[in-house]
């Protein structure tokens, strides 16, 4: 589900890193070109890659010092809304729309090549993530009321839609009204193992799916621009939901949900004080630091 409060969050993620190793001055890195930043990948301290509007995609190899810009031929007119880079010359990315596709570059960015490609109508893709240099998955808006994902186990060679069909179909049935939204590419997470993944869906209605079927969450939902919009996993034994209501981002209630997986089922807690306003990422610091950034 695609809506405009997307923002930079590179400048979000750097700002609050300076605030908890209180240094008072926020170092901008880069400025004056006409882009929307979507998606950002960190390898380590020294290999940065970002992506967005105009075909835009960006790497930096000395922390972000310096970034070496370059579009992607052929989408220069398409968002590049997510990116996830393996190493310092390999990184895929996510185009939308019309077609909806991933490419993938082995040598820095001079090159990318088209891995897999949706023409359908309606095809639009939220968000990709990898837990290792094989295995990734990604979560596109639903087609058919049928939750929409596809995976890879070859380092993104090569992508193969989910069969929701397979077994109980009805547990990946869409509500009226609910989809992903791509406001952080981080709704949905792959898991270490590389098998099993998490979303969190949003909008009229919003669950969140572990592998034992789909659950409602405690969180703000009923209308188009309410629910979660990013989830963030901790050693795979519990997790945090962020989001509300993007279009009424100054509400600080029913914005966040803790998750504990206790025997195969999913726990609900809602914090005692929860985050000021609309949040569309999270992370996990350590078990019990945790950083979220939204637009209020």
């Amino acid at each position: 589900m695609h809506h405009g409060k997307i923002f930079s969050l590179t400048i979000s993620f750097l700002f609050s890193i300076n605030l908890f190793s209180q240094q008072a001055a926020i170092q901008v890195l880069e400025s004056g070109k006409r882009i929307s930043l979507r998606g950002l990948s960190v390898v380590n301290d020294q290999v940065i890659w970002v992506s967005g509007s105009k075909g835009s995609v960006a790497r930096s190899t000395d922390g972000g010092k310096r970034f070496e810009w370059s579009t992607v031929p052929g989408f220069e007119s398409n968002d590049i809304r997510d990116i996830e880079a393996l190493d310092e010359k390999t990184a895929i990315i996510m185009a939308i729309t019309q077609p909806a596709a991933i490419l993938k570059t082995t040598d820095g960015g001079k090159n990318w090549r088209k891995v897999f490609e949706d023409t359908s109508k309606g095809a639009f893709f939220d968000a990709i993530d990898f837990a290792d240099a094989k295995h990734g998955i990604l979560a596109g808006d639903p087609l058919h009321n049928t939750f929409y994902a596809a995976t890879t186990s070859d380092g993104g060679e090569s992508w193969q839609l989910s069969d929701w069909k397979m077994g109980n179909a009805n547990r990946f049935l869409t509500k009226e009204g609910e989809a992903f939204f791509a406001s952080s590419g981080t709704n949905i997470k792959m898991l270490p193992d590389g098998k099993n993944f998490v979303f969190a869906s949003g909008g009229k209605s919003s669950r969140f799916y572990n592998g034992m079927g789909l659950d409602s969450l405690p969180i703000m939902q009923g209308g188009n621009s309410t629910g979660a919009n990013s989830i963030a996993v901790f050693a795979s034994k519990k997790a945090v939901v962020v989001g509300g209501d993007f279009a009424k981002d100054s509400i600080s209630h029913n914005n966040a949900v803790l998750i504990d997986f206790v025997n195969g089922k999913n726990r609900f807690r809602v914090p005692q004080t929860p985050p000021h306003g609309y949040r569309s990422c999270v992370i996990y610091l350590s078990e019990q630091q945790l950083l979220t950034c939204g637009t209020s």
